[in-house]
């Protein structure tokens, strides 16, 4: 990279001016490369069963799906008869091919367009793509979307044009990632009904003084059931702001379904309570943080109170593994406790790399061999895979195969190895660690170095060996593997 040091201002100016713009190209010029790769199927020959994928794992792009909208609009597809197509957006595309505008700008002028009412005319939804592209090239992606709520009001002044159709396509509710203090964003788009019940329910429930979790005589439920003397005095109380209240409500709302078997008696094998798993030593130095089958985290404050109330389950692993001392029952399908055991062990989510699934919506998966195959369903042959990784394990390109590691660190956890055509190098074993953040940190606190490469070697413990280990361990009998060496008969 060559120094600016001696260069003046002015050209400082120019060559930053310069490379910006060259970045910008470089992302339009971008999604042709990708666009290649998927026209020759090259992802799938590399053991990708889609693009999606290929993008995430392999370009690691960080959002693919946006990337997906930005290519559909921007770029030149191929049609049916292999005819080469213009842009979707023409004058977007014309932009961020120059340069003028950037990524951040194509995302906003996209998000206008797909609030176009359906039924305005095509000639207008191309006149306000050509506006927002040229408003793109003077002004930065936060001033072009306010200048796209203006384009979307002159086009439907009174609010007419909007239809059942596009309030359908636009509902929707998202629960955001957790951030540093666990915390998490709840944005979305209510239908008219669901927002006239929501409202309802509001009144009732986030009323002031309902549901105050600082207040211990502040009635529970909503205020129809309450005693208004106990109410008012409770309301009189309540310091806390419309939105803290509307936060309390939806809690004690939801603990409520939670608690009066609203949800039915079992998902996915699992009870539907609030399941948590934490170490030994995190609840007792009283430091860390509780991770739920959902994927969601809890200060340690709060899984201690939940404690006092919750039914208990014990998991046991051996010193400094994963391996689970446990071994199941000789039937196809995984009972509770296996999937509490799968659970502690594996985290809050599917097993296949990088997938972000939670446990409570995971199956259960025979990642040695499968049980056609003459697999076992003892817990440590299992692991949790969400139903679309759970359907991609074969011997087929472009699916997975799996099995549990017998060494190391990451004994008794699943490997999973995506499956090439064997053209290129051969794709490593993997393990999930986006549900062991915590247990790396750890590691990295206390000096310990990573956990290596996983092994590939399989399990040569036969099924009649393994029938007798676990009819011993049912019956009450310690087991443990002897060597020659340790009779001191080696040689």
């Amino acid at each position: 990279m060559a120094s600016s040091t001696s260069a003046s201002d002015l050209e400082v100016i120019e060559a930053a001016e310069s490379h910006e713009r060259a970045v910008k190209r470089m992302s339009w010029i971008g999604h042709r490369r990708v666009l290649d790769v998927s026209d020759r199927a090259a992802h799938i020959k590399a053991g990708y069963r889609s693009l999606h994928a290929f993008m995430a794992a392999r370009l690691r792009i960080t959002n693919p799906t946006r990337r997906r909208r930005h290519m559909e609009a921007v770029a030149q597809m191929y049609s049916m008869q292999g005819e080469l197509l213009p842009p979707a957006c023409p004058e977007t595309a014309a932009a961020l091919a120059e340069g003028a505008i950037g990524p951040d700008h194509v995302e906003q002028i996209l998000k206008t367009l797909r609030h176009i009412p359906s039924s305005v005319t095509a000639e207008d939804r191309s006149a306000a793509e050509t506006l927002l592209a040229q408003h793109a090239r003077d002004f930065d992606p936060a001033t072009v979307a306010r200048l796209g709520a203006q384009v979307i009001a002159h086009l439907d002044p009174d609010g007419r044009l909007t239809d059942d159709h596009d309030r359908a396509r636009r509902r929707g509710l998202t629960l955001g990632k957790q951030d540093s203090q666990s915390m998490s964003a709840l944005s979305g788009a209510l239908d008219p009904i669901t927002r006239a019940m929501f409202d309802t329910l509001l009144d009732a429930w986030a009323a002031p003084g309902m549901n105050n979790p600082d207040d211990e005589s502040s009635p529970c439920g909503g205020k129809i059931d309450a005693d208004p003397k106990g109410l008012k005095e409770a309301a009189q109380r309540d310091t806390r702001s419309q939105a803290k209240r509307n936060h309390d409500a939806l809690t004690a709302l939801l603990k409520a379904a939670l608690d009066g078997g609203v949800l039915g008696k079992s998902h996915r094998g699992l009870p539907p309570h609030l399941i948590v798993k934490i170490t030994e030593s995190e609840l007792r130095e009283r430091a860390g943080l509780g991770e739920t089958a959902g994927g969601a985290h809890l200060p340690i404050k709060d899984v201690i109170e939940l404690a006092a109330e919750a039914h208990h389950h014990l998991a046991v692993f051996a010193d400094h593994t994963s391996e689970i001392l446990y071994l199941g029952e000789a039937q196809r399908l995984a009972n509770r406790s296996q999937r509490f055991a799968l659970f502690a062990r594996d985290g809050a989510g599917c097993t296949c790399p990088e997938c972000t699934q939670p446990f409570t919506r995971l199956e259960i998966h025979h990642a040695e061999r499968d049980w056609a195959d003459g697999g076992w369903t003892d817990v440590s042959d299992l692991a949790g895979a969400c139903p679309k990784h759970n359907r991609m394990v074969g011997p087929e390109v472009g699916q997975w195969t799996t099995h549990i590691i017998r060494e190391g660190p990451d004994t008794g956890r699943p490997a999973w190895t995506l499956n090439s055509d064997a053209t290129g190098p051969p794709n490593l074993p993997r393990v999930n660690r986006i549900h062991h953040v915590g247990e790396a940190l750890d590691r990295l606190l206390r000096g310990v170095p990573p956990s290596p490469t996983v092994d590939a070697r399989r399990d040569d413990m036969s099924r009649e060996e393994r029938r007798r280990v676990q009819n011993a361990v049912s019956m009450g009998w310690v087991v443990r593997a002897v060597r020659w060496e340790d009779l001191g008969l080696a040689g």
